[in-house]
């Protein structure tokens, strides 16, 4: 049963295989309006295929709503959400509205510019930046009316559960004066609201299902260099008033993982780390990967604006363990595996068709596409997949789930396609060693850099030679040994022999 079971993986595998080479393509540079490249271990940059290729945009103009006539240009949209009933919500800030699409084509589904209050009034929305919606399926809609600092919730027919505003807590956790101005929002399987308000560095705000606010959740914690601590030390009373030893940043974009995990970007001074992933403690959980940066570009030592670490602006949990980030100082989309390995980079800035001017928010729909609003150009620009990139993310999925071994066709295509793609030859190498093929997983790992897995090869390889060769070197042991002791023998007795002559004379 189980090699029947075996068997159709494999099939289905095959089948994948060749649906990526058939429905997708390998972009050269020439192809794209941007640069793809990678880092390899010594953090030198590797140019490589395009993982990702602009694939059309959604603007406002061409959205027909029901009667046949266009919705209008969108203005400064903010973000971008795919929900559970695979409708595409679009946070149309500068018009004051929800757009909600659908996910397959992207045709109208509604427009919510309001809601009626409890006392029957109309309210509307006042430049909102953030959307969420609950996974059950007449889940509540959560949205961040930034302009009127609350959080409005409406069920999935837009009438009003509720409306978060003024959060109050005991204990002193929220300061006098704290004025609660939400900018994005997400809500995890239990139904818990998460919450980052604008200015606010203690954290996250967590509210229950009653909506209440219960606490701040994963406040980020800043290095202080040693020369800060210095000069801390050595500065006057009046000095250390005005300065701060310790202070925190804020985080500005959202998404959780279906087991509850939260993945908040923000920006990093270090430039080592751009997205945490929180467990329900509230603390960072997230790996980093040979390289120990999970932060973007690794040494932009440009002279003007370009230069500088990648500022994360937003976060996408996508699946398998795969999460992007988006890096407004250069248009990049930063894409990385569960493990912290920097799978690809793509996107751009500029003038052309498919790159950025101010990108502020990344999904991901339900066919693969990437979805990115630009705040400047007014729409939400599209990405798809090329042959390379699927053929990462299929392979990178098998390996989230142990199927290392029928990740094996696929880590060879992508090596054919980019022969410097080290992640291809560390999957290989442990493909290898799962099989007990110990020698040849030791020639890819070693080419994949991978010194943790090729010391498990190593260690294998070599108690396999000693298992296999002991018999032969125990008798060659025994063959010198036997050797050793007649030649002795036999030197003493001619010695003796000469002695005796000696004596003799």
């Amino acid at each position: 049963m189980m090699s029947n079971l075996k068997s159709k993986l494999q099939k289905t595998v095959l089948l994948t295989l060749t649906a990526i080479m058939l429905l997708t393509s390998v972009c050269v540079a020439d192809d794209v309006p941007y640069v793809t490249y990678n880092y390899d271990y010594w953090k030198n940059i590797v140019y490589t295929p395009a993982a990702y290729i602009p694939d059309g945009k959604i603007e406002g103009t061409s959205i027909l709503d029901e009667e046949g006539n266009s919705i209008g240009a969108f203005k400064s949209p903010a973000d971008v959400y795919l929900a559970s009933d695979e409708n595409i919500y679009i946070v149309d800030s500068g018009n004051h509205r929800i757009v909600v699409l659908s996910g397959e084509d992207y045709s109208y589904v509604a427009v919510i510019d309001g809601f009626t209050n409890e006392n029957g009034e109309w309210e509307t929305f006042t430049e909102p930046q953030g959307i969420c919606r609950s996974d059950d399926p007449n889940g509540n809609i959560y949205i961040a009316d930034s302009g009127n600092n609350r959080v409005v919730i409406l069920d999935d027919n837009y009438e009003l559960v509720h409306i978060i505003q003024n959060p109050e807590q005991g204990d002193n956790v929220l300061e006098d004066g704290f004025i609660f101005a939400p900018q994005k929002v997400i809500v995890d399987y239990a139904e818990r609201l998460y919450v980052i308000s604008k200015n606010t560095e203690e954290g996250i705000m967590i509210f229950n299902t009653d909506h209440q606010f219960e606490a701040f959740y994963g406040q980020i914690p800043v290095v202080v260099t040693t020369w800060q601590r210095i000069w801390y030390h050595l500065s006057t009373r009046e000095q250390k008033d005005r300065q701060t030893l310790r202070i925190s940043t804020e985080y500005n974009g959202l998404d959780v993982d279906p087991n509850g995990f939260i993945y908040a970007s923000y920006l990093d001074e270090n430039g080592l780390q751009a997205v945490m992933r929180l467990n329900p403690k509230g603390n960072d959980v997230i790996k980093k990967g040979v390289n120990q940066n999970i932060g973007g570009d690794i040494d932009i030592l440009e002279t003007n604006s370009y230069s500088g670490k990648s500022t994360a602006v937003d976060v996408v949990y996508r699946d398998n363990g795969i999460y992007s980030f988006l890096d407004s100082k250069r248009g990049r989309i930063f894409t990385y595996d569960h493990e912290g390995n920097l799978l690809y980079i793509f996107g751009g800035l500029g003038a052309q068709e498919g790159c950025f001017k101010s990108p502020v928010a990344i999904e991901q729909n339900t066919n693969g596409q990437i979805m990115v609003a630009d705040l400047v150009q007014n729409v939400v620009l599209l990405f798809r997949a090329t042959e390379y990139g699927a053929l990462i993310n299929t392979a990178v999925g098998l390996r989230f789930d142990g199927d290392e071994e029928l990740a094996v066709p696929l880590w060879e295509e992508v090596l054919k396609l980019d022969a410097n793609f080290e992640l291809a030859y560390v999957g290989l190498g442990k493909s290898y060693l799962s099989a007990g093929e110990n020698e040849k997983a030791m020639d890819y790992l070693e080419k994949g850099m991978s010194r943790q897995y090729y010391s498990i090869a190593y260690r294998r390889y070599r108690n396999e030679f000693l298992v296999e060769n002991l018999e032969w070197m125990l008798t060659a042991l025994v063959v010198l040994v036997v050797a050793g002791f007649a030649v002795t023998k036999y030197r003493n007795r001619k010695k003796y022999r000469d002695d005796s002559a000696d004596t003799l004379e």
